[in-house]
């Protein structure tokens, strides 16, 4: 049995006091001790700005990628079974377990000039390692499995009677999955996609490994607020660090928004 509602309330309360609001309460009071020129000026020098381009478009890369594919694995894995069906549902989770230096170090050695699967794209012009390339594969391994995990319990909850009476009544394949399933998938998607979004924007040992980490060039936002901690120079990585957590507050909560009006548009029809 679960205890009391206080002692519930009091327990969950401390824990996110303590593990949630006390460090991001940190983080904003020293970014805030800053005046607000110096603030802007630490934010919107070049070097953090590329840092932001590099981070979001790489991110936006791996989460459109994720998008499909994480869609096409937890349909295939809801769908069908097949011979390694376990072992293939067991490596979706793999990131979750696998230290991120480690998930760098492999993808590093996989990608590079001399690799198994680099040296083959090498030969046809293709650098992957050290280029905003490897960046986004690099946020494409550890954040996947957000989107497989989140769509697939969804789909294994769908009432198989909705696609059979869209069926019956001569509904095509694609006329079914886009009115009958799509929108009653269209929330899972969305917490999944802003989840891989918001783990690809904060990722850092899996891609200081491959990128290069070349100022202005590969250099990623995370990356820029390590380098500034090792300099001693707190309130310059506490401000970088507010914009990847402003950023990632207001993709959270635009997110909501669309998750809430598609819930809504799914009741109504």
């Amino acid at each position: 049995m679960l205890p009391g509602l206080r002692l519930s309330l009091g327990v969950t309360l401390f824990y996110v006091g303590l593990i949630v609001v006390l460090p991001l309460a940190a983080l904003v009071f020293k970014a805030s001790s800053l005046g607000f020129h110096d603030y802007w000026q630490i934010v919107s020098s070049s070097r953090a700005l590329a840092s932001y381009r590099v981070t979001v478009f790489c991110a936006l890369g791996a989460t459109v990628f994720n998008l499909f594919f994480g869609f096409a694995l937890a349909w295939v894995l809801t769908r069908y079974r097949f011979p390694g069906w376990r072992l293939v549902d067991a490596l979706v989770d793999l990131p979750f377990a696998l230290p991120t230096a480690v998930a760098g170090i492999s993808l590093t050695a996989l990608f590079a000039a001399n690799g198994w699967f680099g040296s083959v794209l090498e030969k046809v012009g293709i650098q992957v390692a050290y280029t905003p390339i490897g960046i986004t594969i690099a946020m494409c391994f550890t954040s996947l499995p957000f989107v497989v995990r989140t769509v697939q319990p969804v789909l294994e909850d769908l009432d198989p009677a909705l696609e059979e009476a869209a069926q019956s009544l001569g509904g095509s394949d694609w006329t079914i999955f886009r009115k009958v399933m799509l929108p009653l998938l269209t929330p899972a998607l969305l917490a999944g996609v802003s989840l891989s979004f918001a783990r690809s924007l904060g990722e850092f040992g899996a891609i200081i490994f491959i990128a290069g980490n070349q100022p202005m060039s590969t250099e990623i936002t995370a990356l820029l607020v390590f380098i500034r901690l090792e300099e001693y120079d707190y309130q310059a990585a506490a401000a970088v660090a507010s914009v990847l957590l402003i950023t990632a507050f207001v993709m959270l909560a635009l997110t909501n928004w669309m998750q809430a009006r598609a819930l809504r548009y799914t009741v109504r029809n």
